[in-house]
């Protein structure tokens, strides 16, 4: 999907539907806008349900302050206004009250960008803006200040987040990476201590395999590749919805019978991925016009190890990552469900799926199909894509009760022989 191709009414709407489905806003909270090439700001209304915005809600206002449509635009407007005087480069504003970072407001603190590097990629900087009245002239500087000093993200006092960017694609992936790291700090801290990445950590995840593969065009497509095609496409859009994948973040990898495998493409929305968006990888070298997941070297390597696994999944849901992010052990001893399905969880150090993806790869067997890497993802495999989609959401499953029984009180694991029994029970390889 080109947002490009988009009328700003229709992205305005299609972003506040995402985010007010993704419960990051209220039926009256929140704001977005985009300025077009003429200097108009096209904003949300005020007063309208969020929920059920339509084109026809959407407010036009002209650069000369001439209101077009049925309603009042937000009122805050004076700040979304204020931002593009100061940064002429923007033109997208988002504006929400998602829980998490309403938290960090009104605690007055920033969220850690340091747990993973995906987070510092996406949002590099983020300041504090001092409270004032909303919809006010003063807010409005308040917010402008941040700008004009050359930040795109700013947490507002006892309010929550105003972010802008280039387009609303590119804000709104800014908020949704802002909001994860978010609840991801405030998980992690009720469960261990943070351990965060160093400067130098980025530059380990800066893999650029994925763009200098050479082309080869496929001949044609059977019926197994497009079987897996509209599987992929349906799975990766119930992770998205179910919060396992985030709009760029996230990989999927099937193999066929050849040997080929397809692949999720780099940069691309995951909401909104097509049967044709999927990249086929066959060789060492990929569909020709696509651009494969920056981890497409590993899911090579996994595949290269492992004639046994046929589906490959990289994801960061939240729960899990948690574990990931912190000195707290994932045990998935918990009910029979989890260890049967994830059985012994190993911990990778972060940087290994890219520096040694030949000694990750090693790792996967029948005994061991999933894994956890330090501050940057799980992985699980499967013998068929439904198997390892199944893995991945009782992973999250897991941590997610893990977190909530430390609230409650002590774990206590299924125990040693209880774990042989099971083992018995549903022919578990050791």
């Amino acid at each position: 999907m080109n947002i490009n191709y988009i009328h700003p009414a229709d992205q305005l709407v299609m972003f506040m539907q995402r985010i007010y489905d993704k419960g990051m806003t209220t039926t009256s909270g929140g704001n977005l806008s985009i300025m077009d090439e003429d200097g108009n700001i096209w904003i949300t209304p005020a007063g309208v349900d969020k929920g059920t915005l339509n084109r026809n809600d959407i407010v036009c206002v002209k650069e000369d302050g001439t209101i077009v449509g049925m309603h009042k635009p937000s009122s805050e407007l004076p700040f979304h206004a204020a931002v593009y005087k100061m940064r002429p480069d923007l033109k997208a504003v988002l504006h929400a009250h998602p829980p998490a970072l309403v938290s960090f407001s009104i605690a007055r603190k920033c969220p850690n960008l340091d747990l993973m590097p995906s987070v510092r990629k996406m949002c590099p900087q983020v300041k504090i803006a001092a409270y004032a009245v909303p919809g006010s002239n003063e807010l409005g500087d308040n917010i402008g200040k941040c700008f004009r000093e050359g930040c795109d993200i700013v947490l507002l006092e006892n309010h929550g987040v105003c972010i802008g960017a280039p387009n609303m694609f590119t804000a709104f992936q800014r908020f949704e990476t802002l909001d994860y790291a978010a609840n991801l700090e405030i998980l992690a801290k009720k469960i261990g201590k943070l351990q965060p990445l160093n400067e130098e950590a980025y530059l380990v995840s800066q893999t650029r395999t994925h763009l200098k593969m050479d082309d080869f065009i496929p001949g044609s497509h059977s019926v197994e590749e497009l079987a897996a095609r509209r599987d992929m496409i349906t799975l990766i859009r119930r992770s998205y919805k179910q919060g396992l994948f985030a709009a760029t973040q996230g990989t999927y990898s099937v193999r066929l019978s050849d040997g080929s495998f397809l692949i999720t493409p780099y940069g691309m929305d995951r909401a909104y991925l097509e049967e044709d968006d999927l990249v086929r990888v066959k060789a060492g070298m990929k569909e020709q016009g696509k651009v494969p997941s920056r981890a497409v070297g590993l899911h090579q390597a996994i595949y290269n190890a492992n004639p046994e696994i046929s589906a490959v999944l990289l994801a960061q849901p939240v729960h899990a990552m948690a574990f990931a992010v912190t000195d707290a052990q994932f045990d998935p001893r918990t009910i029979p469900e989890s260890y049967i399905l994830l059985r012994d969880v190993q911990r990778m150090p972060y940087g290994q799926n890219y520096t040694q993806p030949g000694k990750t790869a090693d790792y996967f067997s029948e005994v061991n199909p999933a894994a956890m890497v330090d501050n940057d993802c799980v992985i699980v495999t499967g013998k068929t894509l439904l198997q390892a989609f199944d893995r991945l959401e009782v992973m999250e499953s897991t941590a997610h009760s893990i977190i909530n029984a430390s609230a409650i009180g002590d774990i206590i694991h299924i125990s040693k022989e209880e774990v042989d029994d099971l083992k018995v029970a549903f022919n578990l390889k050791d």
